[in-house]
């Protein structure tokens, strides 16, 4: 992903539906079709590719709950408060069973 500065204050852009917009001094440009996309809670963060062939996350040794395979991918989030230990999730590579350990 590419990142653009404000010409005015030098502050990062963020986008805002079709635009680039400077949360400093409200300086505005017209962003490119593609250069981003805006992610929201709404909309849900695919973690498993239609590919099967593409392993995108690491692996451990963990055992499936559901399944009893011996091996997931995994990875981790901030969930809670900062101060406290982040949560991490786990996918078995058999079932596609989803589990989270805090």
């Amino acid at each position: 992903m590419l990142m653009k500065f404000c010409p005015k204050c030098g502050a990062l852009l963020m986008p805002a539906g079709s635009e680039l917009v400077c949360k400093s001094c409200g300086h505005k440009e017209k962003g490119e079709t593609g250069l981003f996309r805006e992610v929201t809670k709404k909309k849900a963060v695919q973690i498993k590719s239609d590919n099967a062939n593409v392993d995108t996350l690491p692996t451990m040794k963990m055992t499936c709950p559901k399944c009893g395979h011996h091996e997931a991918f995994f990875w981790t989030l901030q969930t809670r408060a900062g101060d406290e230990a982040e949560t991490q999730f786990f996918r078995c590579k058999k079932c596609d069973h989803s589990w989270r350990k805090y």
